[in-house]
């Protein structure tokens, strides 16, 4: 009997053991799962391949969001799929001798302003490059070919010379006193220019890593157009360093539209994707050496915009530090470029320690009333670039004050902007024109408010801003203004602060929409 209880004994004695155990390793396990800080988690995630299935959603949503480059075209059209646009602003540069018919107006308007066209396209090539394989899944990536040549075809005309550069058509008083529709304009369209009296270097940089980053788009399509823009994207950054100036001072009406914060954002923009271009070490060496000093920033992450283009710099050059050379990639500079960029995603992460507070209460990330969406929608695009980076580089985490996040978090981030974009949101509201069952109907717009056989004038035109009728037609794919800070939205024709689209902003929503279609590993190199 004695035995048997000394057995038993033993016995409990080792269940009380692995129970113990069995505790402690349960407590371990959740403890790595809630928090995931101090490892890695289990290690990278497996390399995407070859484009995976397609999300329906943002498959309907990026052929819907793409429609509106078409919408916004000026000149003599071709295949014009728009029922109720036509051609307009044929003369447009002729004052010069310059053919300037193409190009896309700016939002509601009629205006060409070249810094956020420019911007439209550096975007939209930055998109081809990184997300061409999937866009071509959906069939999107011609339309986006042919939308962004149609922009650079304009954009070298605008640059007659070394240092002349074309950065607006029309006058911003003449055509907001008309409500007309495009192909119906009657007032005169005046040029305004930077060169070396009269300086811009923002908008001649800007230009230049729109021309630079289109070469890489065209390059093995049509080497002689890639070789054209390459060659104006040289000339226009020389100009730009060279003449320093900002284009609001030296042009100071600018500043009532398109005003600028400040050059050295796009110095090292345009510098950057003239590295990526060329593969040439100067231009390395320009965003490394004392530019990257004065005007990187690094530590202070910021928000990515037409007006700063920080951010969008700190992600690119962060894929030379990815995928880049030895000799290159260990640059102690570009290891700040990349932990700036690093901190502008903990920024986004919700669950990061340094997470941004300027977000709606379900989670929008909310930086200005006007144009709200520009914001969470451009951070969105750079997530899921960050991510696709770090997937294809085996990259398992980045650390946000000792907490680690995954890939994973970064485009479960980017999903759930695009997603309130797309009417998961306390309106439940599409913002993009065209999509899903509700969607704004007074968009500010012109041409979208006055129907295509009106005979309406400049002035009379202003019937249709006041009509309490909805738009006529459909701003397919306009990205509107978006929800005020409370997450109410004012559908008015009057209510531009909301309502009215942009250029800039179909550039960033594509950029997204492209990004999350589907999957694939991002490509090592754009050469």
């Amino acid at each position: 009997m004695e035995d048997e209880k000394k057995s038993s004994r033993g016995w409990c004695g080792w269940c009380l053991v692995l129970i113990v155990l069995a505790a402690i390793a349960l407590a371990i396990f959740f403890t790595v799962r809630q928090r995931f800080h101090k490892s890695d988690g289990g290690g990278a995630a497996p390399v995407p391949g070859p484009p995976g299935a397609v999300t329906k959603k943002y498959a309907d949503a990026l052929k819907i969001a793409m429609q509106f480059f078409d919408i916004q075209k000026s000149g003599k059209l071709e295949n014009n799929q728009i029922p109720w646009r036509g051609d307009s602003a044929l003369q447009d540069g002729s004052e010069a001798r310059l053919d300037l018919s193409k190009g896309m107006y700016d939002a509601g308007d009629h205006m060409k302003f070249g810094f956020p066209m420019a911007f439209t396209a550096t975007v939209l090539s930055w998109t081809i490059l990184e997300y061409g394989d999937q866009m071509k899944v959906v069939n999107q990536l011609e339309p986006a070919q042919d939308s962004l040549k149609w922009i650079t075809d304009y954009l070298i005309n605008a640059h007659p010379t070394d240092n002349v550069l074309y950065i607006q058509v029309g006058s911003p008083k003449a055509d907001h006193d008309c409500w007309e529709r495009p192909e119906d304009m009657k007032e005169e369209r005046p040029l305004t220019q930077v060169n070396t009296s009269v300086p811009g270097t923002e908008v001649a940089a800007e230009t230049a890593a729109a021309l630079a980053s289109a070469s890489l788009v065209f390059r093995t399509s049509d080497s002689a157009y890639s070789s054209s823009l390459l060659r104006h994207a040289r000339q226009l950054f020389t100009f730009a360093d060279k003449y320093r100036a900002s284009y609001s001072v030296s042009i100071p009406e600018v500043a009532t539209f398109y005003n600028s914060t400040g050059y050295g954002d796009e110095l090292l923009w345009a510098a950057s994707w003239l590295y990526h271009a060329t593969g040439e070490r100067s231009y390395f060496e320009y965003v490394m050496g004392k530019n990257g000093e004065e005007f990187a920033n690094w530590g202070s992450p910021t928000w990515f915009s037409w007006d700063n283009k920080l951010a969008g710099a700190q992600v690119l050059m962060s894929r030379v530090s990815f995928f880049g050379s030895k000799d290159v990639s260990n640059s102690n500079n570009l290891g700040k470029y990349r932990k700036t960029a690093e901190a502008v995603m903990c920024g986004l992460l919700p669950k990061s320690p340094t997470a941004t507070s300027s977000r709606t209460d379900n989670g929008l990330v909310w930086i200005s009333q006007w144009n709200a969406l520009q914001h969470p929608v451009a951070s969105a695009f750079l997530a899921v670039i960050y991510s696709d980076y770090m997937l294809t580089s085996r990259t398992a985490s980045i650390s946000c004050d000792g907490n680690n996040f995954r890939p994973r978090d970064l485009r479960k981030f980017a999903i759930s902007q695009a997603d309130y974009v797309l009417g998961k949101n306390p309106m439940k509201m599409s913002y993009l024109v065209g999509y899903g069952d509700k969607y704004p109907q007074y968009v500010h717009h012109r041409g979208a408010s006055i129907p295509a056989d009106s005979t309406t004038g400049c002035r009379d035109g202003f019937r249709w801003l006041k009509s309490d009728q909805p738009n006529p037609n459909i701003a397919m794919g306009a990205l509107v203004g978006g929800p005020f800070l409370n997450e109410s939205f004012v559908d008015s024709r009057n209510n531009s602060m909301q309502t009215e689209p942009s250029t800039y902003n179909s550039a960033v929503i594509v950029g997204l929409l492209s990004s999350l279609v589907t999957t694939s590993s991002v490509v090592q190199s754009f050469t």
